[in-house]
């Protein structure tokens, strides 16, 4: 497992952006695919979308289109950059690494951040 530490959420108007920094060690980034997840109140979390060592992203089809994961291996940091937010993207939105990137698309990686709450108003 690897620590990871969230930063940049708070509360956007519709039609807004923010982005979302996950901090992670120089190993991890260079050897671990990382991703983010979110989880509504009263709701399942669902997978949001991931970065590979390499920079091959994926994402949910709910935010294609939308949001933008990108990696900086110099500040070791993993971002989700968030536009166009709607209010269905309200949620805690949980920074996620593991070094088989298939475990992050089936919701089970092995290292988990404490997540940073999203709140979009209208």
């Amino acid at each position: 497992q690897v620590p990871l530490v969230e930063f940049g959420g708070g509360l956007a108007q519709a039609g807004g952006s923010l982005t979302l920094s996950c901090s992670a060690s120089e190993r991890a980034l260079s050897l671990y695919a990382m991703g983010w997840f979110r989880q509504a109140p009263g709701k399942e979390r669902h997978f949001v979308a991931a970065i590979s060592p390499s920079g091959s992203a994926w994402y949910a089809d709910s935010v294609k289109g939308r949001f933008t994961i990108s990696r900086d291996g110099k500040k070791n940091t993993v971002y989700l950059e968030m536009n166009n937010l709607n209010l269905e993207d309200t949620a805690l939105y949980s920074c996620a690494a593991d070094k088989v990137p298939e475990l992050l698309g089936s919701g089970r990686p092995s290292s988990w951040g404490r997540g940073t709450q999203v709140t979009v108003s209208s």
